[in-house]
């Protein structure tokens, strides 16, 4: 007989943590029960607090941030106002769903240093690794470990990234959607920064989300917990990102599910 586990591959959206820019950082406000039964005595002229259960009222929380704060997927927009050869760009309302969610791939680069490039090369071997084959349609995350520093100021410079060529390779077997534990897709921004200013060439900049001009596709970026999955591949990823109109990303709760015997 076989059962479904449910994997949560996302991260909290926490207020004031400092593994977002400073500009990015999430502000949550939060309105305790004590303070929601004031407001509801101004919905509801003439109730007593002492006639709400408990004397308290309702909770919520105000909410400010950025389309790309905690785990998030991002559309074709984010790179470019153009995709497939100069046609408008997708934002996240118009992603088709069938791109969200289908069999889970994931290639472990945790053995990379923080700031290296995945090269097709490197690719290919992590595929041969795993003994399988990219299909269109599969959505293919990559493990940097980079996730373990979560919530301090040193996940903004963890992991290895893609580059352009590794990323057009899974593009161009049909992959929609991609994916990673780590700040960007891309290598962190410093290492990209600190190269540019070395050699002067504007091409190592963003060059894995930049692939996206020549063939569109999203990427999940501040995702979690790939270990638990425990598997490469025979599994179901769904990656549903939150409507925003005309944005260029949505957020996202991405959750493998894989089925086992019991």
């Amino acid at each position: 007989m076989k059962k479904r586990r449910f994997v949560d591959l996302s991260i909290a959206i926490e207020s004031g943590l400092p593994s977002d820019p400073p500009m990015m950082i999430p502000k949550i406000d939060y309105v305790g029960h004590e303070q929601g039964a004031e407001q509801m005595q101004d919905f509801f002229p003439g109730v007593r607090k002492e006639q709400l259960p408990g004397g308290l009222g309702w909770s919520l929380e105000f909410v400010h941030l950025t389309t790309h704060s905690g785990t998030h997927l991002d559309a074709p927009w984010h790179y470019h106002p153009t995709m497939d050869g100069g046609k408008p760009a997708m934002t996240i309302d118009e992603i088709p769903l069938e791109w969200c969610m289908g069999d889970g791939v994931v290639l472990d680069f945790r053995h990379k240093a923080d700031g290296e490039r995945i090269t097709t090369v490197d690719v290919r071997k992590a595929l041969e690794r795993i003994r399988y084959e990219i299909k269109p349609l599969d959505i293919v995350v990559i493990q940097t470990g980079a996730d373990a520093a979560w919530g301090t100021p040193e996940y903004l410079v963890k992991g290895p990234g893609m580059e352009r060529e590794s990323t057009l390779r899974l593009l161009e077997k049909g992959v929609k959607i991609v994916g990673t534990d780590a700040w960007s897709w891309d290598r962190p921004l410093p290492y990209i920064a600190e190269e540019f200013k070395r050699t002067g060439d504007a091409r190592v900049i963003w060059e894995a989300h930049f692939a996206g001009i020549d063939i569109g596709y999203c990427h999940m970026e501040k995702m979690a917990n790939l270990s638990a999955i425990g598997r490469p591949h025979g599994f179901t990823l769904c990656c549903f990102p939150v409507k925003v109109k005309g944005a260029s990303a949505g957020w996202c709760r991405p959750v493998a599910i894989v089925e086992e015997r019991d």
